[in-house]
């Protein structure tokens, strides 16, 4: 006896969408692999020490902020601040590096205080965001607005809206190298390795995904979705703040204007290609980093093949939009 012609149509529905799943799942891994062979294969001296330690310290800010943007992301959150957060705390490092206090004081001292201050400074952004979000139920894309908008602007007034220099002896460590890895690589794969356990292997990363899931059943079921939510928001913040501090440690100085310039974008971009649920209730922490390489790694073989930046703008918002389709047939 023939099946009915309906029972074809669901089974190949489930295929398709099996499919597509799988590709949402992996598209951003594949298409890693395809740009590194690509390179490997058409663009000069890419699989020098050289190369993999450049791309390695472009990414890394990046990877960091993604990292906790992945947390606020879980929520069902957003946080549009993160790059005038870290302007705003590699500023304040800056100032204080650059202070006649700094001076007299013991290298490693001066630097110890000026990242603490400016991861502080950070966290009370962060702290800021959690309150309006998590207490007074404000939407997050509004809430973290404000700080997106007067962030950098705190920031400026640090230094008059000029160029913070500061003696590079306190964070040269920061830009040094481990054999051929960055210290900054060596960073961003402990913060990417902790992120990884926070979110598979605690309590905490179970009432993350529960309250991003459904945040009222979470309640319902004693998770404190607000301290959740608030946590969530200041490890964002914190991270921030850190790639704010690698970002002036390059180059021993800081402009309030440029530092953080569209990290928030790349942030959410990276957690977006990675397969990370903008809904929230996800959190693909290895997605995160997939994404973000994906991106910078497609940035690298544009400029290293003399395409015009307007063009490597929108090839990178063609594949991030392709990557949210995909997230969101695949669902």
């Amino acid at each position: 006896m023939t099946p009915p012609l309906h029972n074809f149509a669901g089974r190949s529905a489930v295929s398709h969408a099996f499919g597509l799943r799988r590709l949402s799942g992996h598209g951003a891994a594949l298409a890693l692999a395809a740009l590194l062979v690509f390179n490997a294969a058409f663009t000069r001296d890419f699989l020098s020490a050289q190369t993999l330690s450049v791309n390695l310290s472009q990414v890394a800010q990046v990877v960091i902020v993604a990292m906790g943007m992945t947390l606020v992301i879980a929520t069902g959150g957003i946080d549009l601040s993160v790059g005038a957060t870290a302007s705003f705390a590699g500023t304040l490092a800056a100032v204080v590096l650059a202070s006649a206090w700094a001076g007299m004081a013991p290298p490693a001292f001066a630097a110890a205080l000026a990242i603490a201050l400016a991861i502080a400074a950070a966290c009370a952004f962060g702290l800021l965001n959690a309150t309006m979000v998590a207490r007074y139920r404000i939407q997050p894309i509004v809430a973290t607005l404000v700080l997106f908008i007067a962030g950098r602007g705190l920031a400026e007034m640090l230094t008059d809206g000029n160029l913070r220099t500061f003696p590079g002896g306190q964070l040269d460590w920061l830009r040094a190298r481990i054999g051929f890895l960055p210290v900054e690589g060596v960073v961003m794969a402990a913060v990417v390795l902790f992120t990884a356990w926070l979110v598979g292997a605690t309590v905490f990363g179970r009432r993350l995904l529960a309250t991003g899931g459904n945040e009222r059943a979470a309640w319902l079921a004693g998770i404190p979705v607000t301290r959740v939510k608030a946590v969530a928001y200041l490890a964002c913040a914190a991270l921030a703040g850190l790639a704010g501090v690698m970002s002036v440690a390059m180059i021993s100085a800081a402009d309030p204007a440029k530092i953080g310039l569209n990290l928030e974008l790349n942030a959410i971009a990276a957690v977006a290609v990675g397969g990370t649920s903008l809904a929230g209730g996800r959190a693909r922490v290895g997605g995160t980093l997939i994404g973000a390489l994906v991106i910078q790694l497609l940035e690298y073989t544009l400029l290293a093949h003399g395409i015009s930046d307007e063009y490597a703008l929108m090839l990178k918002a063609a594949v991030i939009l392709l990557a949210v389709g995909l997230q969101r047939r695949g669902a």
